[in-house]
């Protein structure tokens, strides 16, 4: 039970801290992008409108300022929290030591996984920009997440033959090969816009991913610490 407490705080404390503090940065980078971006996607809309197409309904948004501001807050506190649990959950489940280096390297990690593999196919867009039909979308993206982990494992994983590394590049470059969906529409957006949101965007994520490892890695090896002088012994692995 300790070691599940120990898990429960590490998660709700790193993920909380990591996405506070990626949504003011992105409050203060990416946001700005998208607020322009919506700009050029009303006036589309409007001319549609005008030319005699249909108006989208997206159904209910939070009203700008102070409400949308509260809730993108707390959609990234949020997002930050499930995110450790995912992270932390298989260095858990594994077994494996924590500390503030090991944090660093699985959080790059992830951040190759979640963000940089499917970027390659599906950079993130903002508003106003041709994309792809949704589930297939998803479809994709979890698919290279999940192929990219694999990957991984192959080439760095403990107990892999040698021989058996190489065969780690079948699963990093085949959701490529196979291709991404393709976008159907037209951008009303500069394309000036779309490449710093995507630029800005990947460059923050980043920034996350890897200030979570290491946040994580520093409280567990604090709680262990703690743990030790309580009971007179040695931090144990992280299982």
């Amino acid at each position: 039970m300790d070691r599940f407490r120990h898990m429960m705080t590490l998660v709700l404390l790193s993920g909380a801290a990591a996405g506070l503090v990626l949504f003011a940065v992105q409050h203060l980078t990416v946001v700005p992008l998208i607020q322009q971006a919506e700009v050029y996607e009303r006036a589309g809309e409007e001319a549609e409108v005008a030319s005699g197409g249909h108006h989208h309904d997206e159904g209910w948004q939070p009203a700008d300022g102070w409400e949308r501001t509260s809730f993108t807050a707390l959609a990234t506190l949020l997002t930050g929290i499930g995110f450790a649990a995912l992270l932390f959950g298989v260095v858990f489940l594994a077994g494996l030591p924590l500390d503030a280096r090991r944090g660093l390297l699985w959080g790059l990690t992830a951040f190759v996984c979640v963000d940089v593999a499917p970027t390659i196919g599906l950079p993130p867009q903002p508003p106003g920009v041709a994309v792809a039909e949704l589930y297939a979308r998803q479809i994709w993206w979890v698919g290279t997440v999940v192929a990219t982990a694999i990957a991984i494992w192959l080439f760095f994983g403990k107990g892999i033959p040698k021989l058996a590394r190489p065969l780690g590049i079948v699963p990093l470059i085949l959701p490529h090969l196979l291709g991404a969906p393709k976008a159907t529409g037209q951008n009303v957006v500069p394309a000036e816009i779309i490449h710093r949101f995507s630029a800005l965007s990947i460059a923050t994520t980043g920034m996350f991913w890897l200030l979570l490892g290491l946040l994580g890695g520093i409280l567990y090896q604090k709680m262990q610490a703690k743990d030790a002088d309580s009971f007179g012994t040695q931090p144990a692995p992280l299982q």
